[in-house]
Order: C-alpha cells, then structure tokens, then sequence
C-alpha cells in the first residue's frame, strides 16, 4: 500500500479547521493537483465531490471522492469513487488548547498488477506532494485568507 502522511499544527480554533477541511472544494486552494472540485451537497456522510486533477502531461482525470465518516471536529475519510485510483483521505483534528488545532493529513491507495509495477513511484511521489500542501492550507486559515 502506497501512503503519505503530515501533521501541521494551525493556530486557529478547531471548529474553524473543521469547516474548512470538511468542505472539500477547499482544497482547491491548497492542493497543487485539484484543478476543479464541485460538492453535491453540504459535508455530510454520502456526500460527493466531482472533482478533476491534475494527470500526466497536465491532462485532467476525474477523481471524484465521497465522504464516508463524517465526526464533527474529530475526522472527515473521503474515499476515491472514480478514477483509476481510488485513494482513502483521511484528516483528523486535534484541539491544542482553546485556539489551536492538530490537523492531520493522511492518504493511502493499493495498487497491484501491473498498476503496481508502473505507477508506484510517481503515485508515491504525488501522494507525498499533496499532503505537503497542508502548509498552504496552515498559511490560509493563519492569516484569514480561507
């Protein structure tokens, strides 16, 4: 299993994190490879988000992804429903103190067969990328751009 992981610590109150994260359109804004991200509906358990990242070349691939834990302040695990990966993402939050949250980033594919074979290290290293750009999201919510 392919996995990349990264925990950033936002000086800001976790119910503020929460909606942010919990809303997927968000990560537009802060992950390199969504190009377009569309939600239908509010963030809640079933919800889908129709979203197009970036592929090989720039070419654009669907990736839409559903929500399918959904615990207020605590975690929100999207899982990958088209696509030719099918990616689990995962954050959890962490309050520290009354006005600072512990967010974690976390996302994992299974590759096997010859996808194994071909894809492993360049899906490795965007995997690895993508959560990098929990920094971007920290330096959004810090300094009231989100």
């Amino acid at each position: 299993m392919l996995a990349a992981t990264r925990t950033v610590t936002i000086a800001r109150p976790i119910d503020q994190v929460f909606a942010f994260f919990a809303d997927a359109t968000n990560s537009a804004r802060w992950r390199g490879g969504v190009k377009e991200i569309t939600a239908e509906g509010e963030p809640a358990v079933g919800t889908v988000y129709r979203q197009t990242i970036s592929g090989p070349a720039g070419r654009g691939i669907s990736a839409d992804v559903e929500i399918t834990e959904f615990l207020p302040n605590r975690t929100v695990v999207l899982h990958g429903i088209a696509g030719p990966l099918r990616p689990t993402v995962a954050y959890t939050f962490v309050p520290v103190g009354e006005a600072t949250t512990e967010v974690t980033f976390s996302l994992s594919a299974q590759l096997s067969g010859l996808k194994k074979l071909l894809l492993s290290g360049p899906v490795q290293k965007t995997m690895t990328a993508e959560v990098s750009g929990l920094d971007r999201a920290k330096t959004l919510l810090e300094t009231g751009a989100a």
